[in-house]
């Protein structure tokens, strides 16, 4: 059976373009070219891929499932020449780490940071996810180090204290509940809210929580950072749930105030979670190491 990335390549042009035609010149090859090419697969799989009419090509179902895996193939081959992008620039090597929200926003930056001003040999793709999705991806190789709150289960992984944070709700200083000392998240559902991006993995774990109280949060606007919802709550558009950290540091421009959450998920212990620290690569490593590190330096 032989074909190629080109022939996937143009197969996929091709069902999304909805023509042989279009697809062939997605794919900057000629008609006949394209067309002895998927003929040639067919005749290699041994059925038919596509279903020719006047208005264009269908898919049969054996040409849904090489669609299936052709994306899949060509997406794995788009990733692997991106991870092998960064040797082609002179670079060591490169760590993936997949962080929760509230590391990645909070943390990370400066610690990343100085890593990379000491190691600039070195890149890191850094990648937004929850923390329970990030133990798996961890788990399967996906990722190199994950950061992830304390209360997730960490299966088998190998793992290392970070820092600590805790959720808290964050009001407008003349908010009817800026003088409330605590709250649990049930009741901070009858308002309406401020929050981050729907897709955020921050929003998506508060949305779960709702969700098990029965209940959905009414969220009037969506931005892209904690700093930014801080603002809005101080125009009291609403109230909304950031790290301590944050209202710490936003309190001295803003007129606004934390409320402490009751609920026990607002404690953030963040922890360091690899599959197995001897195996990483020596720069993820040294990445693992200087996370610690600079956990000790501040403790």
């Amino acid at each position: 059976m032989r074909f190629d990335f080109t022939d996937l390549n143009l197969f996929r042009h091709i069902v999304e373009a909805g023509s042989i035609t279009h697809g062939a010149q997605r794919s900057n090859l000629a008609l006949a070219a394209a067309s002895t090419r998927i003929r040639k697969m067919e005749l290699a799989f041994g059925t038919e891929l596509l279903v020719r009419g006047r208005a264009g090509v269908t898919l049969t179902q054996a040409g849904r499932t090489l669609l299936q895996h052709a994306r899949g193939i060509l997406a794995q081959t788009e990733r692997m020449h991106e991870d092998l992008s960064p040797y082609a620039r002179g670079l060591a090597g490169q760590v993936r780490v997949l962080s929760n929200t509230n590391a990645l926003t909070e943390f990370l930056p400066e610690t990343l940071s100085s890593f990379l001003m000491a190691f600039p040999d070195i890149s890191v793709d850094l990648e937004e996810r929850l923390s329970d999705e990030i133990v798996g991806l961890i788990a399967d190789g996906t990722g190199d180090i994950g950061i992830v709150a304390g209360t997730v289960d960490h299966a088998g992984l190998q793992t290392f204290p970070f820092r600590s944070d805790r959720f808290v709700l964050v009001v407008a200083k003349t908010h009817p509940l800026a003088g409330r000392a605590r709250i649990g998240f049930a009741e901070v559902l009858d308002y309406d809210m401020v929050g981050l991006d729907r897709a955020s993995a921050i929003q998506r774990f508060l949305a779960d929580k709702a969700s098990r109280l029965g209940r959905a949060i009414r969220l009037r606007v969506q931005l892209r950072s904690f700093d930014a919802v801080c603002r809005m709550v101080e125009a009291n558009v609403g109230v909304g749930i950031v790290p301590e950290t944050t209202v710490q540091r936003s309190s001295r421009s803003m007129a606004i105030s934390a409320v402490r959450l009751t609920d026990p998920w607002a404690l953030r212990d963040l922890t360091i979670c690899v599959r197995d620290v001897k195996a990483l690569p020596p720069y993820a490593r040294q990445l693992v190491d200087h996370l610690r590190e600079e956990r000790r330096e501040i403790t």
